[in-house]
């Protein structure tokens, strides 16, 4: 992904229907890696004190001094109150308001805690709105590596247009690699989407993510009406998590969600904006290119993506909270809605490391019946079609890598369809994931009972168990 910051500041709109106040003259560009201290309007985490700003453009530095101690095995109680955003609320409150309104209103209150997630298509209009807002912005992109040609000429327009520097995320090149060379260059024409996607896309969106307390996206109810005809105006993250982790951390913005695309586009001819050559091409809904075709008149735009697959499940990972839930544990990398006899998904595993010990049903009930243990082992008890499962993948990945060679095995063990009903009666499932810590000299495992799931709090977990 990438962030931009306007390099010179605007004023506020004239004839505006709602106040702003002029940007500071002698504001700096952010540069990647850098920030300005903002102040901070709204805590999003109901748990968690706030943290210092971080990039977004790479994984927040470790801070040992906000590990909380309760992560052991309890979360803590915070004892400082914290004045909660109802974001339901605020959506009902803003349902009616113009896109410029909305746009002021996040912008207002998260300052440089916010960002544009920019596509390279008719979400430039997003990069205007917070233009004419007169307030600081930063935009930030997904270079997956498989862009149209023209969609890199696009992003260096839109920078020129504004004077801003987009900051680019790109995917891990050994998970690339890895997926190359094992599966080719188009596996996802025969198994689905989601698994290249997830590598290209939703981790290093990710990672983007984890630097801030909310971001703004392009998401408009008509784009599609099987995923996200409910896309409020402004909601809690169902998915990812931003600067202070856990679930609740982070606050997701749509401003353009009630206007239909139509309207977006008379507002770009309106207002003389750059746009992706392509959409003249016949190409509406814009992503990577083997990916992305031109529609036909009549057409709805998101037949143009991942043609090959259900039409009303055409979501790519970055806004996967938009499924329901039970279609997203039922639907497959195909898109087909297929499952397994068992009642598992036929979905990509995920926690693959070659440091990680894959568990089946007899290995986990052997480990469960040792009295005494060689080293301590911990086991998260996971589905891969769960969207907390995938949002935790890297940090226990990253973990699995820290412990390699340290005294403590990490494992995993797929504990959905047949295997749920024996996690949850032997292994404490209660719901998908479920942390376990077998010690040396236990039979019985301990439950990780907080919900912040990041590498240093799972740490002092290990930590003050072994």
């Amino acid at each position: 992904m990438a962030f931009a910051v306007p390099s010179s500041s605007s004023t506020a709109i004239s004839g505006s229907s709602f106040a702003r106040s002029s940007a500071s003259s002698d504001l700096k560009v952010p540069q990647i890696g850098s920030f300005r201290l903002a102040d901070r309007h709204a805590t999003v985490n109901l748990s968690q004190k706030r943290c210092a700003v971080k990039p977004v453009n790479a994984e927040p530095k470790r801070n040992e001094s906000i590990v909380p101690l309760a992560a052991t095995i309890v979360a803590p109680e915070v004892s400082e109150k914290v004045e909660v955003e109802d974001y339901e609320q605020l959506a009902k409150d803003l349902d009616n308001a113009s896109p410029l309104e909305i746009m002021d209103k996040a912008l207002e209150k998260f300052g440089n805690d916010i960002a544009i997630a920019f596509s390279g298509a008719e979400d430039v209009a997003l990069i205007e709105y917070a233009k004419l807002t007169g307030r600081p912005f930063r935009v930030f992109s997904l270079d997956t590596g498989r862009l149209n040609p023209e969609t890199y000429r696009f992003f260096d327009e839109v920078e020129k247009h504004y004077g801003i520097r987009i900051e680019y995320m790109f995917p891990d090149a050994v998970e690339v690699q890895a997926l190359v060379r094992s599966k080719g260059l188009f596996s996802f024409y025969e198994d689905g989407h989601q698994e290249c996607c997830r590598v290209r896309k939703v981790r290093p969106l990710r990672r983007a993510l984890k630097g801030l307390r909310a971001w703004i996206t392009g998401q408009r109810k008509d784009q599609s009406p099987g995923t996200r005809s409910e896309v409020p105006v402004v909601q809690v993250d169902p998915v990812f998590e931003g600067l202070a982790g856990g679930i609740g951390s982070l606050v997701k913005w749509n401003p353009v969600a009630n206007v239909d695309g139509k309207d977006i586009w008379n507002f770009l001819r309106a207002v003389n904006v750059p746009v992706n050559s392509l959409h003249s091409q016949g190409y509406v809904s814009i992503g990577c290119e083997p990916c992305t075709r031109p529609v036909l008149p009549g057409q709805h735009e998101r037949e143009g993506r991942w043609w090959w697959e259900d039409s009303k499940a055409k979501e790519c990972g970055l806004h996967k909270g938009n499924l329901k839930q039970d279609s997203a544990a039922q639907l497959n990398g195909n898109g087909n809605g297929a499952a397994n006899s068992n009642g598992t998904a036929t979905q990509s595993d995920i926690f693959n490391s070659q440091n990680l010990v894959t568990l089946s049903r007899t290995g986990i009930e052997n480990l469960a019946r040792l009295e005494s243990r060689k080293e301590p082992w911990l086991v998260v008890l996971y589905a891969p079609w769960c969207q907390f499962c995938q949002a935790m993948e890297e940090s226990y990945v990253e973990l699995a890598e820290k412990l390699a060679g340290n005294g403590v095995k990490v494992a995993k063990f797929r504990a959905d369809g047949e295997q749920k009903e024996y996690a949850k009666r032997e292994l404490q499932l209660g719901s998908f994931p479920t942390i376990l810590f077998f010690p040396k000299h236990s039979s019985k495992p301990i439950k990780y009972a907080s919900e912040k799931r990041d590498v240093d709090s799972l740490m002092a977990f290990i930590n003050a168990l072994r």
